[in-house]
């Protein structure tokens, strides 16, 4: 099941269960101290390699947003390591790499969307996957009815979420977020969008 079947399942899921789409606040786990990684961690596997056989893993590609902050305005970033974790909570994550200029405004903020990106959305994935750049100038969205962060046009799917945990892992932390409101197609639970999906340092047509 692609993530945007794993989101309207999960849409599905709290509907039959009688839960509300939108759940009460939550008190975040501590945050870890994050350490560098030690030599004895660092396994004996060539990064090329390692990134070449685990690209035979097809995934599909989000973007997680989150709501302007002071002075900074929305943040952004393309993510494929994205994947539904509980239902009871509802609980899902991310992993982000720990030099990543967008997680810290993504961790300021406290909350975030993630956007389940679909197959004709490869220009803005690819837009959101570069750093420096005014990365939502000409992309329309519209504020997540709970976080207020960028709910992007077009998307397969959304997932509100609240931070509820931050782990370390490696070179990259797991980000947990706690379900606040989610839905597919942009108005419904039974989305129409196919799903981008990315797969050997490509998209998949």
């Amino acid at each position: 099941m692609g993530h945007a079947g794993m989101a309207a399942a999960a849409v599905r899921y709290l509907r039959s269960a009688g839960a509300p789409t939108v759940a009460g606040p939550v008190e975040a786990l501590p945050r870890p101290d994050l350490r560098a990684v030690g030599e004895d961690e660092r396994a004996p596997v060539d990064p090329a390699r390692f990134r070449r056989v685990l690209g035979h893993f097809a995934t599909g590609v989000t973007v997680v947003t989150a709501p302007a902050t002071g002075a900074d305005g929305p943040a952004g970033f393309a993510c494929q390591s994205f994947a539904s974790l509980s239902l009871d909570p509802p609980l899902v994550c991310f992993m982000v790499g720990r030099t990543s200029a967008t997680w810290p405004r993504i961790a300021r903020a406290g909350v975030f969307c993630v956007n389940v990106l679909g197959a004709h959305q490869g220009d803005l994935c690819r837009g959101f996957a570069v750093s420096g750049a005014d990365k939502f100038a000409g992309v329309a969205h519209d504020p997540a009815p709970v976080s207020g962060s960028p709910r992007l046009a077009g998307a397969a799917a959304w997932v509100d979420c609240t931070i509820h945990a931050v782990h370390t892992g490696g070179d990259h932390l797991i980000v947990v977020g706690r379900v606040d409101a989610l839905g597919a197609g942009g108005d419904g639970e039974d989305s129409a969008v196919r799903p981008l999906l990315f797969h050997k340092g490509r998209f998949l047509d």
